[in-house]
């Protein structure tokens, strides 16, 4: 595949960005996914299974937090966008939230929930908890019984147990009785969902409070940790929020602390930088440039010059540490090449948005067994290393929709709005 160039001219033809033939061909893309994902979503009594890579659920496997808060957020946009039955989808992981994993003894949410009811893993995370706020904004804002409930909820949770002013930031994770499992430790991944929680919450709540707060996240990890690194965001940080470079080095395929820079990330803050731009307009005059900045070295250390597609992640020199070609991070890749194209009007991000779609289609879309591949290997094989399987929804619902919605809104409150381009 060729490498597009952020300085060539025009693309050819008509633009996809705004062109009426790539969005039917989003819109269909949108429907096989959802379909894929809907057709077993009810099966369970708690919550959601995830899947297998042919689309069966593994109903012995544990319901995790994070999966079925996305998958609420899923379904509630889906159903704003008009898709009969999706807030049924919905409202069937509200119910898990609300009767399995809520922790009724000692408040929050727990990590995992095993399929017969009982607490899998009574960690607090962060994370999961950054989700449960995107899950009660995205519900709020669809109007399903209980999401403004559950977002007030997660919201006083996640300010009462893991913010912590002084820092402008949350800690990691907790015991289920509240206490922070390890002191020593920041972590950027959980901060940045919920900067991006916050921003679905002002939306949400009409209120720029929370906005505020995805600011202040966004100047402590951007502005100033990927700044002073060549735009390479830091994953992982100590308590006086000093990068720890080598953290996991032996673990280059962790989960959720891998060793390394996170190339998708880079570009899920550049779509995120645009949003927090628009909510909070010139109060983060940063926010444009550390946007086009991201981009720009996330496609220089992270787009496989040989063989096309994008690496899981780099060190501090731009070195690749593993190459694996996760799906999220086109999908992140799509969204901030949409958005930038928005906001600056420059031919080059359509380009890296048409390689990107390419990229997807010619590798990531499963077209027999439905859904994408979740992670392949550099030659584009499927393997499972990380990501078995293909438990996850949200970045690849959420690619088909960037170009078909407000620039600048989250797309829960665009699809609100009922706006298009």
């Amino acid at each position: 595949m060729p490498e597009p160039g952020l300085a060539d001219g025009p693309p050819g033809g008509p633009s996809w960005l705004s062109g009426p033939d790539h969005h039917e061909w989003l819109a269909a893309e949108e429907r096989r996914l959802v379909g894929f994902y809907e057709a077993h979503a009810l099966d369970d009594r708690i919550g959601y299974a995830p899947l297998d890579a042919e689309g069966n659920p593994e109903t012995g496997a544990d319901r995790e937090l994070w999966l079925t808060c996305r998958m609420i957020h899923c379904f509630a946009l889906e159903h704003l966008r008009g898709r009969p039955g999706a807030a049924a989808v919905a409202a069937h992981g509200l119910r898990a939230l609300n009767e399995w994993f809520a922790d009724g003894e000692h408040g929050g949410w727990f990590a995992a929930v095993a399929p017969d009811g009982t607490a899998a893993d009574t960690t607090k995370s962060a994370y999961g908890h950054a989700f449960v706020i995107l899950a009660g904004a995205s519900a709020a804002q669809a109007g399903l019984p209980g999401g403004a409930a559950l977002l007030a909820e997660a919201l006083r949770v996640v300010d009462e147990r893991f913010w912590r002013p002084d820092e402008a930031a949350v800690v990691d994770a907790c015991t289920r009785e509240w206490a922070v499992t390890e002191p020593d430790y920041r972590g950027q991944n959980a901060n940045m969902h919920l900067a991006e929680a916050y921003m679905a919450a002002s939306e949400a709540l009409a209120d720029d409070r929370h906005a505020v707060r995805a600011m202040r996240i966004a100047e402590r990890i951007i502005d100033r940790a990927a700044r002073e690194r060549h735009w390479r965001v830091p994953e992982h940080f100590d308590a006086t929020w000093t990068v720890v470079p080598d953290y996991n080095a032996d673990a280059p395929a962790d989960r959720f602390r891998p060793f390394g820079s996170l190339v998708g990330h880079w570009f899920e803050w550049s779509r995120l930088l645009l949003q927090l731009d628009a909510l909070l307009p010139g109060r983060a005059p940063w926010a444009v440039e550390a946007a086009r900045e991201l981009f720009a070295a996330a496609v220089a250390d992270g787009w496989d010059r040989d063989r096309g597609g994008l690496g899981y992640s780099v060190d501090f020199e731009g070195r690749p540490v593993d190459p694996t070609r996760m799906h999220w991070v086109l999908a992140e890749a799509i969204g901030a090449a949409a958005g930038l194209a928005a906001a600056t009007g420059e031919a080059g991000y359509e380009r890296w948005y048409r390689a990107f779609w390419d990229c997807v289609a010619t590798r990531h879309l499963d077209r027999r067994g439905g859904g994408w591949w979740h992670e392949l290997d550099a030659d584009g094989a499927p393997k499972g290393d990380t990501w078995a399987g293909k438990p996850d929804l949200y970045h690849a619902l959420q690619a088909t929709l960037y170009a078909r919605s407000r620039p600048g809104a989250g797309l829960v409150a665009a699809a609100r709005e009922g706006r298009r381009p």
